[in-house]
């Protein structure tokens, strides 16, 4: 049993991580799409 948990692990976690860097990276395109529009830097 403790290795189907470690195996089912080891193969979300990619797929977790994937989503999260997804998520922040759409986020940023919006906020980059905001300023350019609006003329003014992200920084």
């Amino acid at each position: 049993m403790e290795n189907v948990l470690l195996t089912a692990y080891m193969l979300v976690f990619p797929l977790v991580a994937g989503i999260v860097l997804l998520v922040i990276a759409v986020a940023f395109g919006k906020e980059w799409a905001q300023a350019r529009r609006e003329g003014r830097d992200i920084i």
